[in-house]
């Protein structure tokens, strides 16, 4: 598992940058500061969004440990997530203009204004059920663009579990990037 999340000792990058920014890529706390910016002080201000924000990777870590990841063709996956594409989008009375697949380092998938769904070609390691949420998730972005009442709503009319799913997500997310 990924086992870099030592909140002691981050990863410190100096940037031409207004403010600083922390980021938990994959479970590497990582500082970008501007120059001349202390990274002490930065870790001190913000230790316990840094203490909730670890703590809520280490479970997922933990809950990966439990899992295993799918086996399946570039094609099948493909086939599958056309599949999905298909059937949410009549479910939600949308069209979707082009659905593309790309390896994407920080999200299994993105929905953009003019209807493309792009997903991450690291999604066909998941279960059928979490390809098929993720697709709908992002179908849903074509009726409500930000993740608002509105737009949980709609994705509860089909799955209602979503705050499950977006959990296991989280997991599967530790297990892809370590494993692939």
């Amino acid at each position: 598992m990924v086992s870099d999340l030592s909140v002691e000792s981050p990863k410190v990058l100096v940037r031409k940058v207004k403010y600083p920014r922390i980021e938990f890529r994959t479970g590497r706390l990582t500082l970008i500061l501007p120059p001349g910016t202390d990274p002490k002080e930065i870790l001190e201000k913000h230790k316990g969004w840094i203490s909730r924000k670890a703590k809520f990777i280490e479970r997922h870590l933990e809950a990966a440990r439990g899992l295993t990841l799918e086996e399946r063709s570039e094609g099948e996956f493909k086939e599958l997530v056309h599949s999905y594409v298909e059937r949410g989008s009549r479910f939600l009375g949308v069209e979707v203009n082009k659905v593309l697949f790309r390896r994407m380092s920080t999200k299994w998938a993105s929905c953009s204004s003019k209807g493309n769904i792009t997903v991450n070609s690291l999604a066909r390691f998941l279960p059928g059920r979490l390809i098929e949420y993720l697709v709908f998730h992002e179908l849903a972005h074509l009726l409500e663009r930000k993740h608002n009442d509105r737009f949980w709503r709609i994705v509860a009319s089909r799955f209602p579990d979503h705050p499950e799913l977006e959990s296991r997500l989280f997991s599967y997310w530790f297990l892809v990037c370590e494993r692939v």
